[in-house]
């Protein structure tokens, strides 16, 4: 068992949240520590990816502040190879 002080407006904020979900405070709060603790088991998707990012750099350094612009010459590109 745990005992636990909180403030008045986390438990007014708790018991407002457990009301709506039709669930007891100490339900919420099992389920809020519950998803809590998994998340922190799971990487997080930039550390998944973290061998991945950047290996394969094209070499613009503004490749994503002109995506718009690079993204139009391609669709021009590719109107004007079907004409």
């Amino acid at each position: 068992m745990v005992t636990l002080r909180l403030n008045q407006r986390l438990e007014q904020t708790i018991n407002k949240i457990a009301h709506q979900m039709g669930v007891s405070k100490s339900e919420l709060i099992r389920k809020s520590i519950t998803e809590f603790i998994d998340k922190l088991d799971k990487p997080s998707p930039w550390k998944l990816g973290d061998g991945i990012f950047g290996r394969y750099a094209s070499g613009d350094e503004n490749r994503s502040s002109d995506r718009k612009h690079l993204v139009r010459e391609k669709i021009r590109e590719k109107r004007c190879n079907e004409s």
